[in-house]
């Protein structure tokens, strides 16, 4: 009889520690104090730089605003061109590849200075969008209307990872420069604040990995009722030995 009650404790055992190690994939962060407030410098944020086939919106006012443009609306998409340049009334092609949206706004408000009385210029993007698809709820192209956003709150706007999603394994693919790169991240970790790719880029694509699980005949409790079955199977062979 102590033979069977082993038997039996350690299915007990086995099926909690199957469930424990299972929960252990589902929470962020695992790595931050839960303890303990803290606190630390933000070191991996970098501005958005404007890249070639960017559009941009660029608004001019100044005191004499009829010199700049005979529109009525001053507020226009410009595309940066395969030179990185946008062309402008009476200052013709300008290089903004590269610089920040306020870089670029300093370095056009310049050379509009000899044509505009006191010429004011504001440059934001009109093309930043991201794209999370994969194991989320709600998988979609968004578009952002500043020019900061974060891993973390393009997850929010897809609706969150599902349960069956892979935390460990979520794919940033971006394009900058020509190039495109691959990039595991890994979000049950807290080192995912000061990853350099924690804060998002133009055109950036999020791809969340599920796990086997999602493909089961089963929904999301399939993993519970599997591990109900092991161990209601464990206890029928306990019993029919025991009788």
């Amino acid at each position: 009889m102590n033979r069977y009650y082993i038997l039996f404790i350690t299915a007990i055992i086995t099926v909690l520690f199957s469930a424990c190690n299972s929960y252990k994939r589902v929470p962020y962060f695992q790595t931050i104090s839960r303890t303990s407030d803290s606190r630390e410098e933000i070191r991996n944020f970098t501005p958005l730089t404007i890249q070639n086939s960017d559009i941009l919106s660029i608004y001019v006012t100044s005191l004499n605003p009829l010199a700049f443009s005979d529109s009525s609306s001053r507020v226009a998409g410009y595309l940066v061109d395969q030179n990185g340049q946008i062309e402008l009334p009476l200052i013709g092609k300008q290089k903004v590849a590269g610089l920040t949206t306020s870089m670029a706004a300093e370095q056009l408000k310049k050379q509009l200075a000899p044509y505009l009385k006191e010429p004011s210029v504001n440059v934001r993007m009109m093309n930043f969008k991201i794209a999370v698809l994969g194991d989320v709820s709600k998988p979609d192209v968004f578009k952002v209307p500043s020019e900061r956003i974060t891993l973390t709150e393009a997850l929010s706007m897809a609706g969150d990872l599902n349960i069956t999603a892979k935390r460990t394994n979520v794919m940033l693919i971006r394009e900058i420069d020509g190039k495109r790169e691959f990039i595991t991240i890994d979000l049950t970790s807290g080192k995912v604040f000061n990853s350099p790719y924690y804060y998002l880029k133009n055109n950036d694509v999020i791809y969340v990995e599920p796990d086997k699980t999602k493909y089961s005949s089963v929904d999301t409790g399939y993993r519970n009722v599997s591990l109900f079955l092991s161990f209601a199977s464990i206890i029928t062979i306990i019993l029919t030995s025991v009788l």
